[in-house]
């Protein structure tokens, strides 16, 4: 399995916002060949400090998706919102490969 954390900081007054529109999110990575689960995770202490985790069955299926047209056009979308502040933000991305369950 490899798992995948994109972490990023909203202003704390804004992260209900940035998780509702995960809420509604378009749901196409579901339907993605080695997609296994998705959460959008948030931290107790710093509530403006959001994670997207994404599972996968193998590394290749998440290369896959991110080197496909349906991602880019997800992305897009995003530098695109009308809140200047929320499409800026570039999350740090951790990349996990699972060697023991």
């Amino acid at each position: 399995m490899y798992i995948v954390h994109s972490v990023f900081d909203v202003p704390e007054e804004k992260a209900d916002e940035v998780i509702d529109i995960y809420k509604n999110r378009t749901g196409s990575v579901d339907k993605w060949p080695g997609f296994i689960d998705f959460k959008l995770l948030q931290n107790e202490r710093k509530v403006g400090e959001l994670t997207v985790e994404i599972c996968w069955d193998t590394k290749d299926s998440y290369l896959n998706w991110v080197t496909s047209d349906e991602y880019q056009k997800i992305h897009e979308l995003e530098k695109k919102y009308p809140d200047k502040e929320l499409a800026g933000i570039v999350p740090k991305v951790h990349k996990y490969k699972v060697v023991a369950k």
